[in-house]
C-alpha cells in the first residue's frame, strides 16, 4: 500500500473565440498558443512516459468551449496557418541569431518546437488533438472530467436553477459526444462553489468534484483529515479539497518554481523588441506589437536587464524542482501519518495553461516528477479521483462552504466595480430566455432555430472569462464587446419573436459564427422540463 496518493489535476479551459467573419483574429491566438505550448507538449510528455513504461496518472478537466474549438475545422485550419507563420519566423530567427551562440541555441529550440508541433498536429492527430487526449483516457492514464457548459462563475447565478441544471447537463452531454463516455467528475469554473450545488451534480450522474481549501476546512462538520482525504456531501457526492501546500510550491508568485531565475521569462518577447520592418509580418496588422512566442531571456530576477535563456540549465533546474516537490510531499506525508489511520490524498489542481504557456518548462516538470515518483519507490503514488474512489471508502460527511480559488477566496474577482454591470444584463437575458420557453414550448422550423440560437447567445454571454478580463485590465474592450454582443444578439431574437418577424439571413450568419452546441435544444431553459443527460426527454436533439 502506498504511503500517500497524489492527484495532479489540470483544468484546461479557454473562452469560445471564433470569428469566421475576419480573415484572422487576434484573440484566436489564445487557442493557438495553448495548443503549441501546452496541449501538444503535454501529449508528448504522456507519449514518452508510456513509451518508457512509467505508470503515470493525470486528471484533466476540459471545458466544452475548449473542446468545441479544438474540434472546429475552421480553427484547425487557422492553427495550421499559424504554425506555418511560426516556422517561417523560426527560419528567419535562425539566420538572425547565427552569429550569437546563446541566442542561436534558443532559436533552434523554437524551430524544433514548431516543426514537431506541425508534424504532430497535421499527421499524428489529423488536426484534432482531442483524439490524443482520448487515447490516454481510454488507456486509463488520463482521467477526463467536465465542467459547466460555458464556464460561468456559478454562485452568481444561484437564483436560476434551470440555468444551473442546463450548465451541468450540457457539460455532461458535450463530454459524452466528444469522448463517447459520461464523465464521473466535475470541475467548478474558477472552483466557484456554493452549498447545495452538488444536487445538480448528483442529478446528472456525477460522482465527485474539487473544492478550494477553505471550502472544505470551513465546512459544517469539519472533516478530521482536513483536505487530505476526500469527504462526502450529504447527498453522497464526493469532494476532493485543494492542498495549498503542494499547489503553492508550483504556482505561488513568491515561492513557486516558475519564478526561478533560470527559467524562461514569459514577458520578454521579440514581438516587442525587434524593429517593425522585421517583425511586422508576425504581429497584429503589421504594426500592433503582440507576443510572438519567441522569447530569448531568462527570468533573471526583478530587473529589466535579463540574462540570455539557457535551455540546458533550465532542464537541470526542472530535475531539481521535481526532486524538491517529491521531497516536500514525502515530508508532508510523514507528518500526516502521525495523525491519520490511512494514506493521505494530496490534491493539486492547476490551470493547464500554466504548464508550457506561462511556465515554459512546466510539461518537462510533470514528466520529471512522474519519473521520480516511479523511480523512488518511496510510497507516493499518482492516482485519479475515480481510481481512488474505487479502492477506498469516503467516511466523513460534511457540507462544504461557499468558496473559489480566486483572489481572497470568494467572488471578488468576478463581481466588483469593474464588471458588476454585466450581471443585470445576463440575469435579464436568462429570465427572458425562460419566458421564451414558456411562450414557445414546442416550436419547429425557423422559430426553433431562432430559439436555439437565442439559448446559445445567453450561454455564451455568461463566460467567467469576460468579467475576469475586465477586472484584470488586459483585453478589456474585447471582453466588454463580447458580453454586449451576445446580449444584443439574444435581445434581437427576443424582439423578433415578439414581432413575429425573423431575418433568416441574419440568423444564418449568427448560427455559422457562434456554432457551439450545434444540437442544442432551447428547452433546456424551461423551468419544468427537467432536461439532463440520461433523462427521458433528451438534452439535445440529434
Amino acid at each position: 500500500m502506498p504511503r500517500g496518493h497524489l492527484i495532479l489535476m489540470l483544468h484546461a479551459h479557454l473562452p469560445f473565440v471564433r470569428h469566421p467573419e475576419h480573415e484572422s483574429f487576434l484573440e484566436e491566438n489564445w487557442l493557438f498558443e495553448a495548443i503549441s505550448e501546452t496541449y501538444l507538449p503535454l501529449l508528448r510528455v504522456m507519449g514518452r512516459l508510456e513509451r518508457d513504461e512509467v505508470p503515470f496518472k493525470l486528471t484533466f478537466s476540459i471545458s466544452p468551449t475548449l473542446s468545441s474549438m479544438l474540434r472546429d475545422e475552421l480553427l484547425q485550419q487557422r492553427y495550421v496557418l499559424h504554425l506555418e507563420r511560426q516556422l517561417e519566423l523560426a527560419e528567419k530567427e535562425l539566420r538572425r541569431t547565427r552569429d550569437d551562440p546563446q541566442m542561436y541555441r534558443v532559436a533552434r529550440l523554437y524551430n524544433e518546437l514548431y516543426t514537431q508541433n506541425h508534424l504532430d498536429f497535421t499527421e499524428k492527430y489529423g488536426g484534432n488533438i482531442i483524439s490524443g487526449l482520448d487515447y490516454y483516457y481510454k488507456r486509463g492514464r488520463l482521467e477526463l472530467l467536465t465542467t459547466a457548459a460555458t464556464h460561468p462563475f456559478l454562485p452568481l447565478y444561484e437564483s436560476y436553477p434551470q440555468l444551473l441544471d442546463a450548465q451541468v447537463s450540457l457539460g455532461v452531454q458535450s463530454h459524452h459526444e466528444t469522448f463517447g463516455k459520461y464523465p464521473k467528475g466535475f470541475w467548478f469554473p474558477e472552483a466557484g462553489y456554493y452549498p447545495g450545488f452538488e444536487e445538480y451534480l448528483a442529478k446528472n450522474g456525477l460522482q465527485y468534484f474539487f473544492a478550494a481549501t477553505h471550502g472544505v476546512l470551513f465546512a459544517y462538520n469539519k472533516p478530521p483529515a482536513g483536505v487530505y482525504l476526500p469527504v462526502s456531501c450529504p447527498n453522497g457526492v464526493s469532494v476532493f479539497g485543494r492542498d495549498i501546500y503542494s499547489t503553492n510550491a508550483v504556482w505561488s508568485p513568491e515561492e513557486g518554481y516558475p519564478g526561478d531565475y533560470t527559467y524562461r521569462e514569459f514577458f520578454r518577447d521579440i514581438g516587442y523588441d525587434l524593429p517593425i520592418d522585421y517583425i511586422g509580418p508576425y504581429i497584429h496588422d503589421g504594426n500592433v506589437r503582440i507576443p510572438t512566442g519567441f522569447k530569448y531571456h531568462a527570468v533573471t530576477g526583478n530587473t529589466d536587464y535579463k540574462l540570455p535563456y539557457d535551455p540546458a540549465e533550465a532542464r537541470r533546474t526542472v530535475q531539481k524542482h521535481a526532486d524538491n516537490f517529491l521531497y516536500r510531499q514525502l515530508r508532508l506525508v510523514e507528518r500526516l501519518e502521525t495523525f491519520m489511520d490511512e494514506p493521505p490524498v494530496i490534491t493539486s489542481p492547476f490551470d493547464a495553461e500554466l504548464f508550457g504557456h506561462w511556465w515554459f518548462e512546466g510539461p518537462e516538470w510533470i514528466e520529471a516528477l512522474a519519473r521520480r515518483i516511479h523511480e523512488s519507490g518511496e510510497g507516493i503514488e499518482m492516482t485519479t479521483p475515480s481510481d481512488y474512489l474505487k479502492a477506498s471508502t469516503v467516511d466523513d460527511t460534511v457540507q462544504p462552504a461557499f468558496s473559489s480559488w480566486g483572489t481572497k477566496g470568494y467572488a471578488e474577482v468576478w463581481l466588483d466595480g469593474s464588471n458588476d454591470w454585466v450581471y443585470r444584463h445576463t440575469h435579464k437575458a436568462i429570465e427572458r430566455m425562460t419566458e421564451l420557453t414558456e411562450r414557445f414550448p414546442d416550436e419547429s422550423g425557423l422559430k426553433e432555430r431562432a430559439l436555439n440560437q437565442a439559448a446559445r447567445e445567453v450561454l455564451l454571454a455568461l463566460q467567467s472569462d469576460w468579467p475576469f478580463i475586465m477586472r484584470a485590465g488586459t483585453t478589456v474592450s474585447y471582453a466588454v464587446r463580447r458580453v454586449k454582443e451576445h446580449v444584443y444578439n439574444f435581445t434581437t431574437i427576443y424582439e423578433s419573436l415578439r414581432r413575429g418577424a425573423i431575418s433568416t439571413e441574419w440568423l444564418t450568419r449568427l448560427e455559422r459564427k457562434n456554432n457551439i452546441f450545434p444540437n442544442l435544444d432551447y428547452r433546456i431553459f424551461s423551468p419544468s422540463a427537467g432536461y439532463r443527460a440520461g433523462a427521458d426527454v433528451p438534452l439535445i436533439r440529434k
